[in-house]
Parts: structure tokens; sequence; C-alpha cells
């Protein structure tokens, strides 16, 4: 038996290096999908949190009840940056983004108070937004003359990141198919020049278990070294794109990453084992003679 140990070795050593660098290719190609998924994901969620709602409010209301509106609005887990925006305020950035030729005909500041705020990408759409304000009025009436957000940008910018999602979950599903059945036939390659080490294990007397637990252990590792490699080729590039383009480190989600690599090391484990396990008990139930 150590005999057919050194023979596996010698002749297992080229097959499993060339699987490893297939697999690793494959699951490699994956991932940069997978990234670039995270990064439309991220994106969609950037434009959302960048819509600003504005909630305007009645001239004769009372700091008291102004204060405990902003207060109120900052206490909800789903918003950002609450500001409350002065009459002065509003007339500064006004003189700041148009042209001041309102002086001539106007003497009074004819813009209202505020309170401006941002909410978490998931609560940017139509009917939480309707929902929140229903809410703000109902708990301060008298205070909000009007509650407004830009309803048409919110429906486009929702409608692109679903559409763009479904297309992506079928792109996926797609390539993940494609992933396995490249990664199954390189296995499958790779334990055919052993076929006839299997078959003469077999033919001496050792049981299945004896001959597939070393080759399915082996799997396993090839499996861990394969996402490895490809973990690594994947931060590289990721960490090259966003150097020289710098936007992209706006979209930086750590969090995606890291369960984008236990995806791939998973997958990588899994299909390794499994094609090499099946591999294996395909050419123990072969003939001999149909092994040629």
């Amino acid at each position: 038996m150590a005999q057919f140990g050194k023979i596996s070795g010698k002749k297992g050593k080229p097959s499993y290096a060339y699987a490893i660098i297939g697999i690793s290719l494959v699951l490699f190609f994956f991932g940069i999908v997978g990234w670039f998924f995270l990064n439309l994901r991220k994106t969609g969620d950037y434009f959302k949190e960048n819509i600003q709602v504005h909630t305007y409010l009645n001239r004769d209301a009372s700091k008291k009840r102004i204060d405990s509106l902003t207060n109120y609005i900052k206490s909800f887990p789903f918003t950002n940056k609450v500001e409350h925006v002065t009459k002065d305020m509003a007339i500064e950035r006004w003189n700041a983004e148009n042209d001041t030729t309102w002086k001539m005909f106007l003497k009074n500041n004819p813009l209202p108070e505020s309170i401006d705020f941002y909410v978490k990408a998931n609560y940017v759409n139509q009917d939480s937004l309707n929902a929140l304000s229903n809410n703000l009025q109902s708990n301060f009436p008298g205070v909000i003359s009007e509650f407004q957000f830009p309803t048409e940008t919110v429906a486009k910018v929702s409608n692109y990141v679903r559409v763009a999602g479904i297309v992506f979950l079928i792109a996926g599903i797609l390539l993940t198919v494609l992933v396995v059945f490249s990664i199954d036939n390189t296995i499958r390659l790779a334990m055919y020049s052993n076929r006839f080490l299997i078959k003469t294990m077999q033919m001496v007397g050792a049981t299945r278990g004896f001959i597939s637990r070393p080759i399915n252990k082996k799997s396993i590792i090839n499996g861990l070294i394969s996402s490895g490699i490809a973990i690594v080729a994947i931060w590289t590039t990721v960490m090259l794109i966003e150097g020289f383009l710098p936007d992209f480190k706006v979209l930086h989600d750590t969090q995606g990453l890291m369960l984008l690599f236990l995806v791939i090391t998973i997958l990588g484990i899994v299909i390794s084992l499994g094609s090499t396990h099946r591999a294996v008990i395909k050419y123990l139930k072969m003939k001999l003679d149909d092994l040629y």
C-alpha cells in the first residue's frame, strides 16, 4: 500500500496543481462578478442616502415645538444628518447657488424654515416616506407646513436598483451554475489520470472508504488552497482598481467582501470535495476494460 501512496503522489501532484490553478481562476472570475454586484448595490444605497428630505415649518411655529420636532426626527434609527435650517441659513444657501436679483423685488426673506435630513437606503421609497410624513404631521400638528422629497427621483432610483438587482441575480445564478460545471470538469480531468491507481487499489482488496478518504481530504485542502489564491487575487484586484479609480473607495464594502470571500471558500471546498468523491466512486464502479 505504501507503493500506491508513492505512485499517487507522483502522478497526483501535476494533475492537482493544474486543478488548483483552474479552480482558482474560475473562483476569481466568480468573485470579480460578485464584487461588481456589491458595488451595484452600494451605488444604489449611495444615491438613495443622498436624497434630502425637507420638512418645511409654519411661520408661527414656536422654537420649543421646532426643537421637539428636530429631536423627534433625530430619534429615528433610520435618519441621518438632521439639521434645523433657519430662514437666514436658507437665504444664504440660496444666494450661494442662485442669483440675488430677488432683492430688487422683495424686501423680506421669502424662504421658510425647515428641518432637512437624509434617511437610510432601506427607507428611501415612497410608501415609507409617506408613512413618515403622516407620523410627523399627526404628532406635531400645526408645526409642519409641507413635507417634501423628490418623488420622481425616489421612484427612478428605486426602480433602477430593483431592475439591476434582478438582472444581476439572474446573471449570478447562471454564473454559479457555470462555476459548478467548470470546477467539476476540471476535477474530473485531474482524477482521470489516477483512474488506474484507484482501480488497482480496489483490485488488491482496498475498501471504498480506504481509497476515497485520503483523496477526499486532499480535495478539501485543494479547495482551500484554490479559494485562498482566488481571494488574494480578488483583494489585490480590488485594491488596484480603488487605487487607480478613487471613486470606487466610496463604494467599498468590507463586510460585503468578507461575506463574498466566505461564499468563495465554501464553494471551493464543497464543489472540490463533491466532484472528487463522485469521480472516485465512478471509477470504482467501472470495469477495468472501460477505463481505457
